[in-house]
């Protein structure tokens, strides 16, 4: 409530200035044009001559005026968005110990990835991974220690209660295509829809989903469930990274009211975001 009286203070002097700004310039340039306007007359032209310095005075205070208006206003929507500063987790709830869907939901996509990455590493293939940016819609390239080159490709999405559709599921296939592979994983923290399913069947492509991930991950030796929890939840797990610019988002509150939202620490030059309550990739 504090902060929205305050903005709405900042806007009424900012309109303020703006008008004073406006209303200088126009004076001024009356004066300076007043020559003009008197002509030749021999009362009207040494009144409008004189009127040419507080003419050029006004105009020029009109201008300082109205460029200060424009980096006060920029300063001002700048000042509205800065991050909060968070220094532990949004929430009570403890990192889990043992694996279940709850994990999943906790951890941000970066965090996903990286289990998948280190799931796959446990099975004695090399990855490497493309973590953020525009990477065709591969987040790990597999590689063999027999062969040269990536001999497989493997999608990750971090959705919650969205399922993966078809449309997804051809433009990794599409990805798969264009590297000549035979082998392809799409891995989700969610489920899949019949089409995306059948898809993938007639396409050679292995589906993970939420289940059949912690089925897999059960299969593993103790020790081996644990590092892949440690992955997890490293570091600030439940802070979004920036898709765009591969580093952690910051609390974000919106300069003209409403939910706060994650940003990216590169703002303006990256206006990346996501939503506060399910951040999606």
């Amino acid at each position: 409530m504090a902060k929205a009286r305050s903005t709405k203070r900042q806007s009424r002097a900012l309109n303020t200035m703006h008008e004073k700004a406006f209303g200088l310039c126009a004076i001024g340039f009356v004066f300076l044009i007043a020559p003009l306007l008197a002509g030749s007359s021999p009362f009207l032209k040494p009144l409008a001559t004189a009127l040419r310095i507080p003419g050029g005075l006004a105009l020029a205070a009109g201008v300082v005026l109205l460029c200060l208006h424009h980096f006060t206003k920029a300063k001002v929507a700048k000042s509205n968005l800065q991050p909060q500063t968070i220094t532990s987790t949004p929430t009570s709830q403890q990192p889990e110990t043992t694996w279940t869907s709850a994990v999943f939901a906790a951890i941000e996509w970066r965090r996903f990835e990286a289990v998948c990455e280190s799931l796959f590493g446990q099975a004695g293939f090399e990855t490497k991974s493309q973590s953020h940016g525009a990477d065709g819609g591969v987040d790990i390239w597999l590689h063999s220690r027999n062969a040269t080159g990536p001999v497989a490709v493997v999608q990750c999405k971090h959705w919650q209660g969205k399922a993966v559709g078809v449309k997804e599921m051809r433009e990794f296939y599409g990805v798969m295509s264009a590297h000549q592979l035979k082998r392809g994983t799409y891995a989700t923290t969610s489920t899949y829809t019949t089409d995306a399913t059948q898809f993938a069947k007639d396409n050679g492509i292995n589906t993970l989903d939420g289940k059949a991930l912690l089925a897999l991950i059960a299969k593993r030796t103790p020790e081996q469930q644990q590092a892949l929890l440690a992955v997890a939840f490293e570091g600030e797990y439940w802070r979004p990274t920036c898709a765009s610019c591969g580093i952690k988002m910051v609390e974000r509150t919106p300069a003209k009211g409403g939910a706060n939202f994650w940003g990216c620490t590169n703002y303006p030059r990256c206006k990346s975001r996501l939503p506060m309550v399910a951040a999606l990739r």
